[in-house]
């Protein structure tokens, strides 16, 4: 079995950085989001970081950990004015 990864953009204000995020976990891409959408990867059960990237733009990495059979949810936005 495996753990899941869930992802969702959302913004309350208008967003500096537009287009589509690269969502990368452990260093590596696992897909992409665009503005409004939510995205579901799988993953090994256990320690992870995930990180959001937009062209030179980067969030920090937020380390997490999830359980055997379980979900993980974010949810992340670009720059707003």
């Amino acid at each position: 079995m495996s753990a899941t990864i869930r992802l969702t953009r959302e913004t309350a204000g208008i967003e500096l950085q537009r287009g589509i995020f690269e969502i990368t976990v452990d260093s590596k891409t696992v897909g992409s989001i665009k503005l409004h959408d939510t995205v579901e990867t799988p993953l090994e059960p256990g320690r992870h970081t995930l990180q959001i990237r937009a062209g030179r733009y980067s969030s920090r990495g937020r380390s997490l950990e999830v359980a055997n059979g379980r979900v993980a949810s974010f949810r992340c936005h670009g720059a707003t004015i």
